[in-house]
């Protein structure tokens, strides 16, 4: 049996498979986007799906007020968009970081070069810890790449999950 300790945590859920997605959010005029890895859906009937965001996160202050979310799925061959979006988004026009977006049919930001995208309105509100696992009814979806599979956190060197680092 081994000893738990923080780097063993850290090497062993560094290896869970996670898509690595944009998640986009809105309250009134404030907008974001930032990046996640931490999604899945979680009911077929109706579909649910869930995401989990730190609780000092931008995009949960979003979430959390304006009760809706997008998941951005993107291409693997353009993962430095992903690190654009580590830090809050600077909104211009109709565009985050430079990405332009048009806005969902819940008013959350959808990204033009998404190779899919879902957006749902908040369902429940899980408190886990650091994070809140938003799980949300999927209200609205698209695809425009059948063919791409979409971006993990695997296609690129960061590292989210584990132990928290202090």
């Amino acid at each position: 049996m081994s000893h738990l300790t923080d780097e063993l945590v850290n090497q062993v859920t560094w290896k869970i498979p996670n898509a690595l997605v944009l998640v986009g959010s809105r309250w009134g005029e404030d907008w974001n986007a930032m990046t996640a890895s931490w999604v899945t859906q979680v009911s077929m009937e109706p579909v649910r799906i869930g995401i989990a965001i730190d609780k000092e996160a931008v995009t949960h202050h979003l979430i959390e007020r304006g009760g809706a979310f997008s998941i951005n799925l993107w291409n693997p061959e353009d993962t430095k968009v992903f690190v654009k979006f580590s830090k809050p988004a600077a909104k211009q026009d109709s565009k985050l970081n430079g990405r332009a977006f048009r806005v969902g049919r819940r008013g959350m930001p959808i990204f033009e070069e998404a190779i899919a995208w879902l957006e749902c309105s908040v369902w429940k509100a899980l408190d886990c810890g650091t994070h809140t696992l938003f799980i949300g009814d999927l209200v609205d979806c698209g695809l425009q790449g059948p063919e791409t599979r979409a971006a993990a956190i695997s296609d690129t060197r960061m590292k989210y999950g584990g132990a928290k680092r202090h």
